[in-house]
């Protein structure tokens, strides 16, 4: 019978936060994949677990999950665990996970300490909707087409960011999406953590007497559907009413749907159409 992949949470800062389900199973199973093994010891060391482990990481996902799919097809139980936080959510993980599936080989995630979800949750911003775009491409055509697709984005949205490109992220951030609400959570459940609740360009000004430092998630607010909405209208009001119903009704609508429409786009009454091209008919 094959193995079992087992995706262990571990913490991402303070030792304590990991559950006694994952020092368990950290415990039984055959090995341990880690990113970097050299980091994961000292969490090892810290609940005295003697499982053997090897190294997987960015560089050799591909090759170093065919490996581990090998293995567990041959009926060991793996564990697989980050640097600190979940396994696979922004992290070569994913590839592991995916050729695991492939093969046929059962997975199962042992919940427990993520950046993201607790960067959100410290945020005090609207928790409902929200995107995670991990770190931005360093590329800069690519940064600047992802950017410009959160512009218009509602939902609240939820970066990670490295000490020395914050300056520049941040700067893009505001120059992108204007002066919104951001949260910066910085050294989560650390000793130096730090939650700074501010404005993009308050954040801007903060950062230019001071060097950042530690590791960075950022929470920004989405934009206002009041907002998003005024500007949807404001862009219709540039055109006629007659021209916004011809778009309408060359879509092959009729005219009192069309005229459903052209209110709902403008924000204004169906009657209020209707008599605007009554006064338009009559000139």
């Amino acid at each position: 019978m094959s193995g079992k992949l087992y995706l262990c949470a571990t913490p991402i800062g303070n030792l304590e936060d990991i559950t006694l389900r994952v020092i368990n199973t950290l415990r039984e199973v055959d090995l341990i994949a880690a990113e970097d093994t050299r980091y994961s010891r000292k969490l090892l060391n810290h609940y005295e677990i003697k499982t053997p482990m090897t190294s997987y990481h960015e560089h050799n996902k591909v090759d170093k999950a065919k490996n581990l799919v090998e293995q567990l097809l041959a009926g060991k139980h793996i564990a697989l665990i980050t640097d600190a936080g979940t396994p696979a959510i922004s992290d070569p993980g994913e590839e592991l996970v995916k050729q695991a599936y492939d093969a046929g080989i059962e997975v199962t995630s042992l919940p427990g300490p993520c950046a993201l979800i607790t960067g959100l949750t410290l945020s005090g911003l609207s928790t409902g909707r929200f995107s995670f775009e991990a770190f931005l491409p360093s590329d800069k055509k690519e940064r600047a087409r992802i950017l410009s697709e959160l512009t218009n984005d509602t939902r609240t949205l939820i970066l990670y960011e490295a000490p020395h490109r914050l300056k520049k992220t941040l700067r893009e951030l505001y120059e992108t999406l204007g002066n919104r609400t951001i949260t910066i959570v910085r050294e989560l459940t650390k000793i130096h953590e730090t939650i700074c609740r501010t404005s993009l360009i308050e954040a801007i000004s903060s950062y230019e007497s001071t060097e950042p430092k530690g590791e960075f998630v950022l929470i920004i607010e989405g934009k206002s559907v009041n907002e998003l909405e005024k500007e949807r209208q404001s862009i219709w009001e540039e055109k006629s009413i007659t021209e916004h119903m011809k778009i309408y009704t060359d879509q092959g609508l009729e005219k009192k749907e069309a005229m459903k429409s052209v209110a709902k786009d403008r924000g204004i009454s169906k009657r209020e159409v209707y008599q605007a091209l009554l006064d338009l008919k009559e000139d």
